[in-house]
């Protein structure tokens, strides 16, 4: 293991007390069935810690700042938080050159790649948590991840596909869609899926992703798109 996490922190402008818990933060589950006497746990626990904090400061944010309804505040956290966006962000940071994979993992670099550095992005916010408190963690999201919400906003990128097609398929059909796992592969720690959605018994669009969520858009875009209602 060659990572320089000194260099990420210099970059970052924040110095971990406990430098396990950055590097922590980086540990791919894969890694450490390759190296089991690695010395640290993989970054998952840390991930649902980083979850939570993301979505407090983030509702927070949104909470004083707009007096919107409560359904579209939080369509908008979920356009921010989701883990294209927060891969995005990660890769801005150069979050990739510091991930510890196994060699199978650290070979892909598509969509898993994508959920990984989600993860990892999540596990750092946990860690800076744990090691520098909530206001630290909050100045790190309002720095690096809010400032996406105002092209959110603009594009209306917030307006998911699955909430399109239910729309026009209710005002159309008066049909709520309906999606069903047409297959699922992969490892437990890397599934893969592939999601039909039905308009009554109708298969009318179907769409792959690395979570069924994801597939579950992809599946709606398909379905917007072969029933022209773009």
């Amino acid at each position: 293991m060659t990572k320089n996490f000194s260099k990420l922190e210099s970059a970052l402008d924040i110095h971990f007390t406990d430098k396990n818990l950055l590097m922590q933060a980086f540990v791919h589950r894969s890694y450490l069935n390759e190296n089991p006497k690695f010395g640290l746990d993989h970054n998952e626990r840390l991930e649902f810690l980083g979850d939570a904090v993301l979505e407090l400061v983030i509702t927070e944010y949104l909470y004083k700042q707009y007096p919107n309804p409560e359904g579209e505040l939080t369509a908008w956290r979920a356009a921010l938080v989701n883990a294209k966006m927060l891969a995005t962000i990660a890769q801005k940071l150069h979050l990739n050159d510091y991930l510890l994979l196994s060699r199978g993992e650290a070979k892909d670099t598509g969509k898993a790649r994508q959920v990984i550095l989600a993860n990892a992005m999540e596990a750092l916010l946990g860690a800076l948590y744990l090691d520098k408190g909530y206001a630290v963690s909050s100045e790190f999201i309002h720095a690096h991840i809010i400032p996406e919400l105002s092209s959110i906003i603009s594009e209306q990128a917030y307006k998911d596909a699955k909430s399109v097609l239910q729309e026009i398929a209710q005002d159309k059909k008066g049909i709520t869609p309906r999606y069903a796992v047409l297959s699922e592969w992969g490892l437990d720690h890397a599934k893969n899926f592939n999601i039909g959605v039905f308009l009554g018994e109708e298969l009318v669009g179907s769409g792959e992703g690395v979570s069924k969520q994801e597939a579950q858009q992809n599946a709606a875009k398909d379905a917007i798109q072969k029933l022209g209602w773009e």
